[in-house]
């Protein structure tokens, strides 16, 4: 039975890149493809027992009619997965980020969380007893055992890694993050877009000591335009900031600066100073 699921999973994550190449032209290497099948592999041979007893997947969570403090309407909007089940009902939201960090940083999510159960309990009137996190990223112990290739290592570290983090509920937390949504949104509408600074991607943080810039910016889909991890990836080393360095350094060749720099002027308003166009 445990071998069909993994085939079920395998077959599943192999069409999901392929539509992922389809829709984005990019592939990736045989060597990252093959340690995001071990993620997935890893998690569903822990998170099993989670898995197989959640009665309602992907929840859409819905806070409207929420106002910023310049007055302007917004609503807020979450995905969680329900488990029902021995008369206690609990939320899960999952994260790609390492527990360790989570336990470390609780008020972080906490927040967040709390919103969520707060529709839950107080919009849909629904029972919730726990509410938790699922931490996806595979610890270092467990990666390092899948390297060694040995079953038995395997289970082992399998056994020591704990991805669920219980989140205690909080009222007051809801207002708090209700008002960090206000301000971010008028943030966006107002085009304020400021990056913390290179200081704070070094900071080293978790029980392990990872770069702020490693254990939190990796994950940030803005991170191509940000200013303060672009110099982060010129100034540090490793395989993946080297590769940033390639992209960043990369203006194309001499006729494509020289076209871009062409249809940019052809494209630019008439003005007759700078002044005016800025």
């Amino acid at each position: 039975m445990s071998e069909d699921i993994e085939q079920i999973l395998r077959q599943a994550f192999e069409e999901n890149l392929e539509e992922l190449r389809r829709n984005s032209g990019h592939a990736i290497s045989p060597d990252l493809k093959e340690t995001a099948w071990q993620q997935v592999l890893m998690y569903w041979k822990k998170m099993r027992h989670v898995a197989e007893s959640i009665t309602e997947t992907e929840v859409r969570l819905h806070l409207p009619n929420q106002v910023t403090d310049n007055g302007r309407r917004f609503a807020i909007e979450g995905v969680v997965d329900i488990v029902s089940a021995n008369n206690q009902v609990v939320m899960y939201d999952i994260k790609t980020h390492d527990a360790v960090y989570i336990r470390e940083h609780p008020e972080e999510y906490e927040k967040q969380l709390n919103v969520y159960a707060y529709i839950w309990k107080q919009l849909r009137r629904q029972q919730l007893n726990k509410s938790c996190i699922i931490a996806t990223a595979i610890p270092d112990n467990v990666r390092d055992a899948i390297r060694k290739g040995n079953s038995d290592t395997i289970q082992r570290a399998l056994e020591t890694w704990d991805p669920l983090i219980e989140l205690p509920f909080d009222s007051g937390h809801v207002d708090a993050m209700i008002a960090d949504f206000k301000r971010v949104v008028d943030n966006i509408e107002d085009s304020k877009f400021t990056p913390v600074p290179l200081e704070r991607l070094l900071e080293p943080i978790g029980a392990d000591k990872r770069l702020f810039a490693t254990e939190v910016c990796r994950f940030c889909d803005a991170r191509f335009s940000c200013s303060s991890y672009r110099l982060y990836a010129y100034s540090a080393g490793g395989r993946v900031e080297a590769t940033f360095r390639t992209y960043y350094s990369d203006l194309g060749s001499d006729t494509d600066r020289e076209e871009w720099t062409t249809n940019t002027l052809d494209a630019a308003p008439d003005s007759s100073t700078l002044a005016d166009i800025l």
